[in-house]
């Protein structure tokens, strides 16, 4: 059986044995029906963004989707469990939205000017259900952060599996860093704001680490991968990650904080840079 073939049978082992099931099924995901049935039938492929949207929906990661395992060797690093298991327990749906909204609101607003009020309010959640699922509004934090991490590390795997090329794999992976207005805008200042807690607050720091370890390392695989390929230059490998990580956060401050002359086509003009003169195999 093809990984593709094993793909679908595992999605449609997610969907439930009833009447109307794919129909629901499909509108969760914000999928057209039709286009469901096809990929199913395999006349038609799933693509990044709708393999995470059934990883989300059905409380799986894309890794197990593609592959039949949490933590199967794969295009990017596996974030420890500490990093992307949320709690578990009743109500899921219920929980993914309260999630949902506090990390929209935190990266609106700011950390400590959402209330739980506030987050109760934008989800039509009363103040009781949201401390029944979160006693605390830094419990609702930690575990939103880690659902990003989650959800980082499906749209990484989705996006990258396909992508042989270590160099277009990298370039991929930064594209996918890039503050660009909507969701990773929001992923971007949230982690700003997490960054300030972790320097104040040292119990923030171990799940922080822990996400941004997985980052490092699949910077570092994707260049040793090309290394091996003979596309990139026999450098340290770490030592590169360093700098190309500390570039990216650099430049991403300079992109939210308003700096002048900055922008993502800039960001990401300086980092192709970067990656053409610092890590890909010069020429004889």
């Amino acid at each position: 059986m093809s990984g593709r073939e094993e793909l679908r049978d595992r999605v449609r082992g997610l969907l439930p044995a009833r009447p109307g099931a794919q129909r629901e099924f499909a509108a969760a995901i914000g999928l057209d029906e039709t286009k469901l049935s096809k990929s199913l039938k395999g006349t038609r492929r799933f693509s990044p963004h709708e393999l995470v949207r059934i990883a989300e929906h059905s409380g799986v990661t894309v890794n197990w989707l593609l592959n039949g395992s949490d933590d199967a060797a794969t295009v990017t690093a596996v974030p420890a469990p500490s990093a992307s298991t949320t709690q578990d327990g009743p109500q899921p749906e219920t929980r993914r939205r309260i999630l949902e909204t506090a990390w929209e609101l935190i990266a609106e607003r700011g950390y400590h000017h959402v209330r739980i009020a506030d987050i109760a309010k934008a989800c039509g959640q009363s103040t009781a259900s949201i401390h029944y699922h979160y006693p605390t509004k830094h419990a609702v934090l930690t575990e939103a952060l880690r659902r990003n991490v989650k959800l980082a590390f499906d749209r990484q795997v989705a996006e990258l599996h396909t992508i042989d090329n270590a160099y277009d794999r990298l370039l991929r992976l930064v594209e996918l860093q890039l503050p660009t207005d909507g969701l990773l805008r929001d992923e971007w200042s949230v982690w700003l704001q997490v960054w300030n807690e972790c320097a104040l607050n040292p119990d923030m720091r171990g799940l922080y680490w822990d996400s941004y370890d997985r980052w490092f390392h699949t910077i570092a695989m994707t260049i040793r991968s090309g290394q091996q390929q003979g596309v990139f230059a026999e450098r340290d490998a770490d030592a590169i990650t360093t700098q190309l990580s500390a570039l990216v956060d650099g430049l991403g401050i300079q992109v939210l904080t308003g700096k002048p002359g900055s922008s993502v086509e800039a960001m990401r003009e300086h980092l192709k840079d970067f990656i053409d003169r610092t890590i890909v195999q010069e020429g004889p």
